[in-house]
């Protein structure tokens, strides 16, 4: 069994910067094995996204950092080192918002919609926290070229919010839904850097059996 460090990118988030005008985003993936089933993992980031919402346009821009741990359930055979896990994260990310338009409700629409208002007004110095659990696999396509993705589902901790703005997107935790709530995806590529090998002795199976 090999162990060592995987190093990656995550390939969702930097694909997008190239189609979606309004968003701009890096995520850096990592883990360590520490013995056959269980890996620290970390993923680092920054991204730089506008929402265009139904009655706000704001950009939201921050890091993040999240780490925790991956369980892999998966047997593999021989050689192979494929991954099929659950796992956990704590994350924290520092940002800053700026409401560029809004709307303001009319419940009249005699005089029609009125038209969006432009603001400008920044808020900075804001924290969020949260707990993510993550279900994912990566695969071997090349010698150390790992292939992945991972689904995440994620609940707010601490939230720090402006007293007139609320937090609809926060960097590393994507939109939040229902005030706490969130879902994310991860498509990576890593490189596997071997450091250490461990001896795995088969077991004989029919004389284990005579034995008993």
């Amino acid at each position: 069994d090999r162990y060592g460090i995987r190093l990656g990118i995550d390939l969702f988030k930097l694909s997008r910067s190239f189609y979606d005008k309004d968003y701009t985003g890096l995520e850096l993936v990592g883990d360590y094995r520490l013995d056959k089933k269980h890996y620290l993992a970390a993923e680092v980031g920054n991204e730089n996204k506008t929402t265009d919402d139904e009655r706000l346009n704001f950009t939201t821009k921050g890091s993040y950092v999240k780490v925790g741990f991956d369980y892999n359930g998966y047997e593999n055979w021989l050689d192979m080192e494929n991954i099929i896990s659950i796992g956990l994260r704590y994350g924290f990310s520092t940002f800053n918002q700026e409401l560029n338009t809004y709307k303001i409700y009319n419940s009249n629409n005699y005089f029609g919609e009125t038209p969006p208002l432009t603001s400008g007004q920044k808020f900075n110095g804001l924290t969020a926290s949260w707990i993510e659990v993550v279900a994912g696999m990566k695969a071997k396509v090349f010698n150390n070229v790992f292939m992945g993705f991972s689904l995440r589902f994620n609940r707010l901790i601490s939230n720090k919010e402006p007293d007139n703005f609320e937090n609809l997107y926060i960097p590393g935790f994507n939109r939040t839904y229902n005030g706490d709530f969130g879902v994310g995806f991860n498509y990576s590529v890593t490189y596997f850097v071997p450091v250490f090998k461990k001896k795995v002795v088969p077991v004989d199976t029919k004389k284990a059996i005579k034995k008993k």
